[in-house]
């Protein structure tokens, strides 16, 4: 693959896998991960560390800003949850290490699958009302 060609392919893994993730709310790496093992043949754990630098920079910023805009952000929620990632990608990065890649591959092809399997198979609840503001208060 010529060095222009690859750009351009890696920009087009970056833009579907921003349009899939502002849609849908998915980690990018949902998109990135099997973008890079099949279209560019790296491993697992190659395709996960590239997926992950691809995302190190806030590229949810614009996405979070537009669902706000139409009232569809709890932050508290979303402050919460990036507390427990911050942990939680360390603790998988360190697993990953006593994991072979192929152990790999195929733990994230079964997530995939139970993921797929609940959507298929779960019937939609009626639409939440949105949280009313929350506030934290210091004692």
């Amino acid at each position: 693959m010529s060095g222009l060609v690859l750009i351009l392919s890696m920009l087009g893994v970056g833009l579907s896998a921003g349009v899939i993730g502002g849609l849908f709310g998915i980690g990018g790496g949902l998109v990135i991960v099997p973008a890079l093992m099949i279209l560019f043949g790296l491993d697992q754990k190659t395709a996960t560390g590239t997926s992950l630098l691809a995302q190190l920079l806030p590229v949810a910023v614009l996405a979070v800003w537009k669902y706000n805009q139409q009232g569809q952000v709890r932050f508290t929620y979303g402050l919460w949850i990036a507390g427990g990632l911050v942990f939680g990608t360390l603790l998988g990065a360190m697993l990953s290490a006593y994991l072979k890649p192929g152990e790999m591959k195929r733990i994230y092809g079964v997530f995939l699958i139970v993921v797929g399997c609940y959507f298929l198979l779960n019937k939609s609840k009626p639409a939440e009302k949105p949280d009313t503001p929350v506030e934290i208060k210091a004692s």
